[in-house]
């Protein structure tokens, strides 16, 4: 993969994070933190959007913060592994139900996690292999 190209990855990781100011409608949709009250209260949906700009900040120089991508895989993977827990314990369509925009975010947050685990590891492996700091 070309070092564009994880750039880029970096950039969107940040974007999707950010989507959650749309889906939360700037943290006024009530839904969202109802049906996810610790993880997805306000400050927790605040958080999300820290992440994502902790991913922007470092697209250009992510090679030099290797074990930074390892925290970013590492926080990935704990809110993928939340969003199976929630999925096995809730129902998507008591959201939808509710708030449409509520119910998109819940079907597939665990899955944009997922993907950009995939993507932070592969890249912290990557850095692990050419031996970067």
């Amino acid at each position: 993969m070309k070092k564009e190209t994880i750039t880029k990855g970096f950039v969107i990781a940040g974007l999707m994070n950010m989507a959650v100011l749309v889906f939360s409608r700037f943290f006024t949709n009530a839904v969202i933190p109802e049906f996810d009250p610790v993880v997805m209260s306000n400050f927790g949906l605040l958080m999300i959007v820290v992440w994502g700009l902790a991913y922007i900040s470092v697209a250009k120089n992510y090679h030099n913060v290797k074990w930074l991508v390892g925290v970013f895989a590492v926080e990935k993977f704990i809110y993928g592994f939340i969003w199976i827990k929630w999925m096995l314990n809730n129902n998507v369509s008591d959201v939808f139900a509710k708030d449409e925009m509520a119910g998109i975010f819940y079907a597939v947050y665990g899955v944009n996690d997922w993907m950009f685990f995939i993507f932070f590891l592969f890249v912290f492996i990557r850095l692990i292999r050419l031996g970067n700091n």
